[in-house]
């Protein structure tokens, strides 16, 4: 089941919810495959509400997110019930440290995908806040553009930069 939500609304929530980490989750090429992010931003472009997703070219979900359309969000939500506070932090530190490239997440985690509701991108019961997500642009970074101590502190001397995923949000909601 799914609680509606107005994205707009729940915006400090969901960006406070990117210090601990929030899960892309894209499915291309026949794969599945959820990342934690701490990067962010939420907000209203082009009159749309948008999720702007940074993700490093190197990371298998670089890959992925180059041959899809969408993505979802999946946000952890404190029910109150900590065995599944527990479980959520374990998969959000799990997805931050292995890569989809070596072996299946979902499949090694258990985790329960629930079908996308606008988007083909699934859903994580594990972590029920979910924004669908239409990526409707892309720009990779220009680190030169960038200064010196912000380049030197996030990306050292590795020329490995950041493409921004706008994805409008489509759909909102909280599973239940």
């Amino acid at each position: 089941m799914r609680e509606h939500i107005d994205v707009i609304e729940r915006a400090g929530a969901i960006l406070g919810a990117l210090t601990p980490g929030a899960l892309v989750t894209v499915k291309a090429n026949g794969r599945v495959n959820p990342m934690t992010i701490g990067w962010g931003m939420l907000g209203i472009e082009w009159r749309r509400p948008i999720f702007l997703a940074y993700v490093r070219c190197d990371r298998y979900t670089h890959e992925l997110l180059e041959d899809a359309d969408c993505f979802t969000v999946n946000v952890p939500v404190s029910t109150g019930d900590a065995e599944a506070d527990r479980r959520a932090r374990h998969v959000l530190g799990f997805c931050g440290s292995h890569s989809g490239r070596d072996g299946d997440k979902v499949a090694e985690l258990g985790l329960t995908l629930v079908p996308g509701e606008e988007v083909d991108a699934p859903a994580i019961r594990e972590l029920p806040l979910t924004l669908e997500c239409r990526i409707i642009y892309r720009r990779d970074q220009d680190t030169a553009l960038m200064p010196e101590e912000l380049r030197a502190g996030t990306y050292g001397d590795a020329p490995v930069y950041h493409t921004a995923y706008y994805g409008e949000v489509v759909s909102a909601y909280l599973l239940r």
